[in-house]
């Protein structure tokens, strides 16, 4: 159950409305791939680099809605007047030390990717989440694409059965500042959402419709929808068509979807929660070819009783962080799979007289590691009591970048949005080259 406490942030951007997954996907189609009013969006599709398709890497992030707490995770300050009650640990690296409630992963250090300078700048939960997930803020007249549509784009095949991007997010909190949008890139690279289960609704055939009346309907649709599109050459009309070709195809993949098909020894390794299950998931998805997973887990927003959330959600994060790790390592997928753990920002240093942290954009930290990340890094340091960075500092852009640049996506490629050059990164931004193998 998600706690609730004292101070707890209760601004409207945390409600949400759900959708059933054929419903959203028509759906993106005919509004949602406009992006904003007035902009016309064209892509070139011979611009798209074949090779960059077939490189078989995937990315899982681990998104920690709400924003959990540097100081209690990846940031340790013991002994200081902003430290909190809980020591720091050793790790396997010598020197770097991890909040003791994650004795997993600091035995597991050596193979984690450390970044300890976000400075983002906003810390609105809507707003930050949105930065985070798109590397940087929208303009007046273009919508960005989420980080998972673009993956999606540049490294799903078109002729793959599976999806580009699965987003699980099944608490409520939260859960409308994640809105993630292909914008310009499409309709067919919108998510496949998965917020009330782990299979999605309809995709089952109707037990009273035959195989041939199945196949039947599928070719008078695409009849139909050929005809429609004759001397219709819009952007949205093609991407329609081709996100109902994938939901179409998608039919013959129902087995990715049940969780019953892995061993029961592998599903405890994971544990009981929905969080563990569906982490789970995601590396099954990863290992038949999807190229973006998002998995959530709310609610970080700790506004009150901070340490006793933390001392609740942070073990299990601990846990699945550390049984992902391992899974993907001994099934030969550790290079090809990028993990990424963050929220849209961290938690001030100052505890409040609710004995919680507030939101906190100007010194925090994120966690990856996977697809040839430097093992055991750690870039950038905040100052003794983590008020400020005082070394290393990098924005959203440069998150943004090094997860680009670790599957194989140059960031400083560009689309064509009408007759406009829009690159995938801001002008100026790079990776951080020190993490990078």
């Amino acid at each position: 159950m998600t706690p609730r406490f004292p101070g707890f942030c209760a601004t409207s951007a945390h409600d949400i409305s759900r959708r059933a997954f054929l419903s959203h996907s028509l759906a993106v189609g005919s509004g949602a791939l406009l992006g904003t009013a007035g902009a016309v969006h064209a892509l070139d599709e011979d611009s798209v680099n074949a090779a960059l398709r077939a490189t078989g890497k995937s990315v899982i992030l681990l998104w920690l809605a709400g924003g959990p707490s540097q100081l209690e995770t990846w940031d340790p300050k013991p002994g200081r007047p902003t430290g909190g009650p809980f020591a720091s640990i050793p790790t396997s690296v010598p020197g770097v030390h991890l909040g003791e409630l994650m004795p997993e992963m600091a035995r597991r250090m050596h193979k984690l990717t450390l970044i300890r300078s976000v400075n983002s700048r906003d810390a609105g939960h809507g707003t930050a989440a949105e930065m985070m997930l798109r590397g940087r803020k929208n303009e007046a007249a273009l919508m960005y694409p989420d980080i998972g549509c673009l993956i999606a784009k540049e490294l799903g095949r078109a002729d793959s059965k599976v999806p580009g991007y699965v987003s699980f997010y099944s608490q409520t909190e939260g859960r409308g500042n994640t809105n993630a949008t292909p914008s310009f890139l499409g309709a067919q690279y919108a998510p496949m959402i998965l917020n009330d289960g782990m299979m999605p609704p309809n995709l089952s055939r109707l037990a009273n419709i035959t195989s041939a009346d199945h196949r039947d309907r599928a070719q008078l649709r695409d009849l139909l929808s050929a005809r429609f599109a004759d001397n219709r050459g819009l952007e949205a009309v093609r991407s329609h068509a081709s996100a109902y070709a994938r939901v179409h195809g998608l039919m013959s993949s129902e087995p990715l979807f049940d969780i019953a098909q892995e061993p029961e020894s592998i599903r405890q390794r994971y544990g009981p929660s929905l969080f563990g299950q569906q982490v789970l998931m995601a590396r099954r998805m990863a290992e038949a070819g999807v190229p973006f997973i998002r998995v959530a887990r709310a609610w970080w927003d700790s506004h009150g009783q901070n340490f006793e959330t933390h001392q609740e959600m942070v073990p299990e994060l601990d846990h699945v962080m550390a049984t992902l790790m391992d899974d993907l390592e001994q099934r030969g997928m550790l290079e090809s799979t990028l993990v990424l753990a963050m929220g849209e920002f961290g938690r001030t240093p100052a505890i409040n007289p609710s004995l919680g942290r507030d939101h906190f954009a100007a010194a925090w930290s994120v966690a990856m590691f996977g697809a040839g990340l430097q093992g055991g890094a750690v870039f950038g340091r905040t100052d003794p009591d983590g008020q400020t960075v005082a070394e290393g500092e990098v924005g959203p852009g440069e998150i943004f970048a090094t997860v680009l640049a670790a599957v194989g996506i140059d960031p400083e490629k560009e689309y064509l949005v009408g007759s406009r050059p829009v690159p995938l990164v801001n002008p100026g931004i790079k990776p951080i080259r020190s993490l990078l193998a």
